[in-house]
């Protein structure tokens, strides 16, 4: 008798682990499609920071001049540890927004910076801040959110910050260290003269 049940509840096993299977085949989640911008006309015509009063581009002038650095080995390595939570930086998660994340799911730590209503965020400089209006308008919607590990920052985002907790999947983008390098030759007012800002 119980080696009957053994084997029924075994091919019983069985069936239930193949519908799940079957299931989970069906509810896949979708893995984010994130576009990476190679240079400042992509940043341009992508709209981010863009119009007033957004902050973003200055905000990302800001991070790869006086944030991110390169090392001998082309590195990105950052001049102060995001986990220290300054200028805002706080961990980024990367939750699902129905059956998508926002960003790849990685075994990095997410930090975003940029939201001017954060402790430290007035250590930011004045030129980033200075259109923020403290009300739900558009001079606080926009992110950067970087990867890391221990001693680098591997990957850089920038995205548009909807509402509460939810990001504009649409307006996230990659953005290369090739960027990086070619907005680090600029000043910043070159740069968001280029940007037409």
């Amino acid at each position: 008798m119980w080696q009957e049940s053994f084997v029924h509840g075994t091919r019983e096993g069985a069936r239930k682990r193949e519908g799940a299977s079957k299931t989970a085949r069906n509810t896949r989640l979708t893995m984010p499609r994130v576009r990476t911008l190679n240079e400042l006309s992509q940043l341009q015509e992508c709209g981010f920071g863009t119009p007033w009063p957004r902050h973003g581009l200055k905000l990302l002038y800001w991070f790869v001049d006086k944030y991110l650095e390169f090392d001998e080995d082309n590195e990105m390595c950052w001049r102060h540890n995001p986990k220290k939570r300054n200028f805002g930086f706080h961990p980024f998660e990367n939750r699902y927004d129905g059956d998508v994340q926002l960003l790849p799911n990685t075994d990095l730590l997410y930090y975003e910076v940029g939201n001017l209503s954060k402790p430290q965020a007035h250590k930011l400089p004045k030129y980033v801040r200075k259109n923020y209006t403290g009300c739900h308008d558009d001079s606080n919607t926009d992110r950067i959110i970087v990867s890391i590990d221990d001693e680098y920052i591997d990957r850089v985002y920038v995205t548009e910050h909807l509402s509460e907790s939810n990001y504009n999947q649409h307006g996230t983008y990659r953005i290369s260290k090739g960027l990086i390098q070619i907005i680090q030759r600029y000043t910043r007012s070159e740069f968001l003269s280029k940007m037409d800002i």
